[in-house]
């Protein structure tokens, strides 16, 4: 009898079952359902990258310098792409989340600061995030206090990370990106001059005053984001306990190709809708903000103006424009708040060894789902101290590019490593891409610091 080696094996049933489920459907259907079904953590990651503080971000970058930004998005998505695809490998080689990883190859002195600057990031993007939230929904019914709008927001974001299985909760998510397509819309509507725009996407434009350093800076962390690292880690790992992929105990597991290819596949394509959108973004906003005088964002009405070209040919285009503004920053916030909520939550609970995972029950990982709960409501208690809601979502961004460039460095360091990757460590072009990403990313923080003294 023939004896196949491990890895054909796995192959083969890989194929077998990717046979059965789609052997009786149409070939067209076949390969649109197989792509649909490899989407998970990367699609879902790469649409929260979008939240309400990129948005602004992205918003305020086309209003502010118009057509001097779009390269911005060519530029950083290798750069994405790099960071994101180490942290999978991490995350789908070792079974661990990043901050377990970390508390198991660094000591105390370096895994302790680097996860309070995380959560102190995420608890910020979560309260700016629910400030606009409740501050674009103003617009919709102005009579309604934003508290009361603000804390109906954080309740209903709690109930569904905490009660929602995350099975049922990751189908939600992948649905709720569809908001960000108004923006691409507005773009095909508005007379975008392409070639100025195209030309701007592939010339990078390089101004050294403090006002675009803020906001290229606010551009690489709201598109490279420390809450990212944390949540795609851990989300791999928790979609390899659904399928039973968990690696072994006491060594590096064996991942067949086609595993890989697929989670590869799923963090590509997130990133580049994430970029994609976010050009398209920058691009409208240059177009009916820049053109039309408006530089400076400071409500949120302002920004829902970008929007007004979609719908022009209505009665009461201003409102309408508002109405698609809010559902936009309403869905995307209700998806990344719990991503930021629960890359707090991985990164504490890794720490200190509690029980975690959204594939749990509450009373299965208490402490995980009392982080949440907690960094959701701190959150929610920064609105009430004044905070702007738009000022405050651009400032979250410069606050997270600063954060992630010491966390790219231990990326590069653990994702390169032998000792804990085995064969699957960084090679050459994974290891270029990472360490770019880190210099590019330091030098435009250490420029903007520099700047401002």
């Amino acid at each position: 009898m023939v004896k196949f080696p491990d890895e054909q094996i796995e192959e083969i049933e890989d194929f077998a079952k990717s046979f059965l489920v789609f052997r009786r459907q149409p070939k067209k259907k076949k390969k649109i359902g197989r792509f649909l079904r490899i989407l998970g953590p990367g699609i879902i990651t790469g649409a929260a990258d979008d939240d309400p503080s990129g948005i602004a971000t992205y918003s305020q970058a086309g209003a502010q310098f118009g057509f001097h930004m779009p390269w911005t998005m060519v530029f950083t998505f290798p750069l994405m792409v790099s960071v994101q695809e180490a942290v999978m490998r991490i995350g789908a080689v070792t079974g661990k989340g990043l901050a377990a990883i970390i508390r198991n190859n660094y000591s105390r002195k370096v895994l302790y600061p680097i996860v309070l600057l995380v959560v102190l990031a995420n608890t910020f993007n979560i309260g700016s995030d629910i400030g606009a939230m409740a501050a674009s929904t103003q617009l919709l019914i102005p009579g309604v206090p934003f508290g009361l709008i603000a804390v109906c927001f954080a309740v209903m974001i709690i109930f569904a990370e905490v009660f929602i299985s995350y099975r049922t909760y990751a189908r939600i998510l992948k649905w709720l990106a569809l908001a960000l397509f108004a923006y691409i819309i507005t773009a095909f509507i508005v007379n975008v001059p392409w070639t100025d725009a195209l030309t701007a996407t592939v010339i990078p434009h390089i101004q050294l005053d403090q006002n675009f350093l803020y906001v290229i800076v606010a551009i690489f962390g709201t598109t490279i984001s420390p809450y990212l690292f944390f949540w795609q880690t851990s989300n791999v790992v928790e979609d390899e306990i659904t399928e039973h992929r968990m690696p072994q105990k006491g060594g590096i597991p064996h991942l067949s190709r086609p595993y890989l290819k697929r989670l590869r596949i799923d963090t590509v394509v997130g990133m580049l809708f994430s970029n994609v959108t976010a050009w398209f973004i920058i691009v409208v906003g240059a177009v009916v903000l820049n053109h039309a005088g408006i530089t400076n964002i400071v409500t949120a009405a302002d920004a829902a103006k970008a929007l007004v070209p979609l719908v022009h040919t209505f009665p009461n285009a201003g409102f309408l424009a508002q109405v698609i503004f809010a559902v936009g920053v309403v869905g995307i916030g209700l998806m990344s708040i719990p991503v930021l909520a629960g890359s707090s939550s991985y990164a504490i609970s890794e720490t200190f060894s509690w029980r975690e995972g959204l594939f749990r029950k509450f009373k299965q990982a208490r402490e995980f789902y009392l982080v949440i709960i907690t960094g959701t409501l701190v959150g929610l208690l920064l609105n009430f101290i004044g905070l702007d809601p738009i000022k405050a979502l651009v400032l979250t961004a410069v606050f997270n590019g600063i954060v992630a460039v010491p966390l790219i460095f231990l990326i590069a360091r653990v994702s390169s490593s032998k000792k804990v990757m085995g064969d699957y460590n960084s090679r050459f072009w994974s290891k270029l891409g990472l360490w770019i990403t880190f210099v590019v990313m330091f030098l435009a923080a250490a420029a903007l610091i520099i700047s401002l003294f």
